[in-house]
């Protein structure tokens, strides 16, 4: 049995225009019941599309929610990621004001690589900061970051229900054309 034909019937109820209505009472039940059975690669997808929806606040304030959820070695992770994209003049800037100056000394020149101690010390603000430039210099940023979320699932739960509700309507629009 494939993971379609296990979720199938759940997810029948995202298709018709799910993303737009109201969060089902039970949507973070149905949200677990898919990160379940459904490959990574269809809830990054899924969690992708809550990130560009309309309905959704912005990348980076919704980067910052999950990141303050995360644990240190999911933070180090994230901040690594996000710091990849984030040009070296606004890397400067945003690590200097947020009093963290002092890791770019020992980045060789490159981009830092933050340990889970040092991620700890970093706060959702800062994060919101650095994933908002992130994404203004390379939007794709967004699709990586979401193929790391989607290895930690129960951290997505804490977007909310309009964003799990996008999220398994593009999981059930993915299901539907394969």
């Amino acid at each position: 049995m494939t993971w379609t034909d296990q979720i199938g019937n759940l997810l029948k109820q995202y298709t018709s225009g799910g993303a737009a209505a109201a969060p089902a009472p039970d949507v973070h039940a149905h949200f677990d019941q898919v990160a379940a059975a459904a490959p990574a690669s269809a809830l990054a997808e899924g969690l992708s599309a809550a990130f560009k929806s309309d309905q959704t606040p912005a990348f980076g304030q919704m980067l910052s929610t999950m990141f303050n959820s995360s644990s240190g070695e999911q933070k180090a992770g994230i901040i690594n990621q996000i710091l990849s994209s984030v040009p070296p003049g606004t890397l400067t800037s945003l690590l200097s004001g947020a009093g963290l100056g002092g890791i770019l000394g020992g980045a060789g020149g490159g981009t830092p690589q933050f340990t889970p101690e040092q991620a700890q010390k970093i706060s959702p603000e800062v994060v919101q900061q650095m994933a908002t430039a992130a994404h203004t210099a390379d939007p794709s940023i967004v699709d990586s970051v979401s193929n790391f979320y989607a290895q930690h699932s129960t951290l997505i739960k804490t977007l909310g229900g309009t964003a799990l509700t996008i999220a398994l309507a593009k999981v059930a629009e993915k299901q539907r054309q394969a």
